[in-house]
């Protein structure tokens, strides 16, 4: 039942106009995202911070090319999950099955 809660909640998220939730479809054996989470901070004084769990020792970085890295990583991960529409008619199935 709490699986059912967490579905429905990420459906009533998904709907949000200023939210994109995409699903990591689980026949991608691998994927960019595969070493742990992406965090990217980015300032509206132009600076910008990010870090993984995967990638520089999991600590903060401020490196413009590290940076970047952690962009293209983020970007990968973005195309090959499923767009937002798909992600939530996804999830709607599996809410069907439950």
């Amino acid at each position: 039942m709490a699986w059912r809660r967490q579905l429905e909640r990420l459906l009533e998220v998904g709907r949000l106009n200023n939210v994109m939730l995409q699903v990591m479809p689980l026949h991608s054996e691998t994927h960019s995202g595969m070493d742990g989470r992406i965090e990217l901070l980015k300032f509206a004084d132009g600076t910008a911070v990010g870090r993984s769990d995967g990638a520089f020792n999991g600590r903060p970085t401020s490196d413009p090319k590290q940076l970047r890295i952690l962009e293209l990583r983020y970007g990968t991960i973005r195309a090959q999950a499923l767009p937002p529409r798909e992600s939530l008619t996804f999830i709607e199935n599996l809410l069907g099955e439950t």
